[in-house]
């Protein structure tokens, strides 16, 4: 995983002490391997030419809309693809469920763009998954295979676009 985010664009790694204080604050343990990756090999990385980087732990990006606070500790509430978009049930923007989607048991990797977000899942049957959450719905990636963050990173190199 070193080699998917080059030494020049990385932030210092924070070290498990940290690591193990931001997990008791918010009441739950990372997965591995990005609890590794962060107390080993950086807390973040440096925009690319096409993005907005890899967020620190905890940190979100400038074009986060999301106004709910976030709770890694909280279930994440999908199993499945959901595109609220496309979904009857859903009456407007302010729907809990999609609110829980962004919120609840889950970290922020980074923005794809300005309403489109990387999610590593911290609780539930999903935890350890990346997740594409955007305005119109939300699914596992890649393209609904299982992928976890090593898998994510590695597929996704600095300054990338989508998957590699």
């Amino acid at each position: 995983m070193r080699a998917a985010v080059p030494a020049a664009l990385r932030e210092p790694a924070l070290g498990y002490a940290a690591v193990e204080a931001w997990e008791a604050e918010h009441g739950v343990t990372l997965p591995e391997p990005y609890r590794s990756f962060v107390a080993e090999v950086g807390n973040g990385s440096a925009p690319g030419p096409r993005d907005g980087g890899l967020q620190p732990l905890g940190q979100l990006p400038a074009c986060w809309a999301g106004g709910k606070q976030r709770r890694p500790d909280a279930l994440f509430p999908l199993e499945d693809e959901w595109i609220w978009e496309d979904d009857e049930s859903v009456g407007d923007d302010e729907d809990a469920r999609i609110d829980a989607v962004f919120s609840h048991g889950s970290i922020v990797l980074c923005a794809q763009d300005t309403r489109s977000f990387w999610l590593l899942v911290t609780t539930g049957p999903q935890r350890g998954r990346v997740w594409l959450v955007a305005d119109v719905g939300a699914s596992p990636a890649p393209d609904g295979e299982p992928a976890g963050f090593a898998d994510w990173i590695r597929r996704r190199p600095a300054g990338g676009e989508g998957w590699g």
